[in-house]
């Protein structure tokens, strides 16, 4: 059995951005759905709580709703690894 490992926190720092801009879950999968992402309130839940890892075109939708630059979703995040 493979024992999972956990990556750096990039949820944590989604979900400061969904609510930095005031939005609920559901009001983000709403735009993530009209700008062609196909994801469920559930699966979002789960990229937030780092349950599971978010895609490529999921991150660029999300940059372009929350107007915000790539490096904010890696905040911080330089720290966990070993130098």
């Amino acid at each position: 059995m493979q024992k999972l490992r956990t990556d750096l926190d990039i949820g944590g720092n989604i979900q400061k951005l969904r609510k930095n801009n005031h939005l609920t879950q559901d009001q983000t999968v709403a735009k993530l759905n009209l700008l062609g992402i196909s994801i469920s309130k559930s699966t979002y839940a789960k990229i937030e709580t780092n349950r599971m890892n978010i895609k490529v075109l999921e991150l660029i939708a999300l940059k372009i709703i929350f107007n915000t630059e790539y490096a904010e979703f890696f905040y911080g995040l330089e720290d966990g690894l070993k130098q």
